[in-house]
């Protein structure tokens, strides 16, 4: 799952597994495909294990590893902290409007989380994130030392 959440985009790529080798040609798509012209890209995820920047060296020749890492910005949300993702927020959303029910096989499943997608997107449908920097140091007081001023 990609997403720019100001302006209501999002992308879904349904994939057999979820290894470093999907994490880097997603991360290749959105160099390559979604903003090619972009000199930097801020992508804020999770902590998963697959979210490596080393994934590029191992699944890439070094020269393309370093075109898109130097393009990439990578911003992690805190361990136990994926809800601070807003792109958590969009598989909740997928879930709620898809995914809650049996789906008979990966064709299918494609097909339809791409039509989801294609409504959202039509829709532009934002999220409306109200999370500040306020909320976070009351929240996550153990991440933010104490301000001595």
């Amino acid at each position: 799952m990609v997403s720019e959440p100001l302006t209501g985009w999002r992308h879904v790529e349904v994939t057999e597994r979820r290894r470093k080798q999907e994490f880097v040609a997603q991360m290749q798509s959105l160099v390559d495909d979604h903003y090619p012209d972009a000199d930097c890209i801020r992508v804020v995820m999770d902590n998963l294990n697959t979210h490596q920047r080393y994934a590029f060296y191992e699944h890439l020749p070094p020269a393309e590893a370093r075109r898109l890492l130097r393009k990439l910005e990578f911003h992690f949300t805190p361990e136990h902290g994926s809800w601070l993702n807003m792109a958590e927020i969009e598989f909740s959303a997928l879930w709620t409007e898809c995914l809650d029910r049996r789906i008979p096989d990966a064709a299918t499943l494609r097909t339809e989380v791409a039509a989801w997608e294609r409504t959202r997107n039509e829709d532009e449908s934002e999220i409306d994130w109200q999370f500040t920097a306020n909320d976070a140091r009351i929240k996550l007081r153990q991440l933010y030392p104490a301000n001595h001023d």
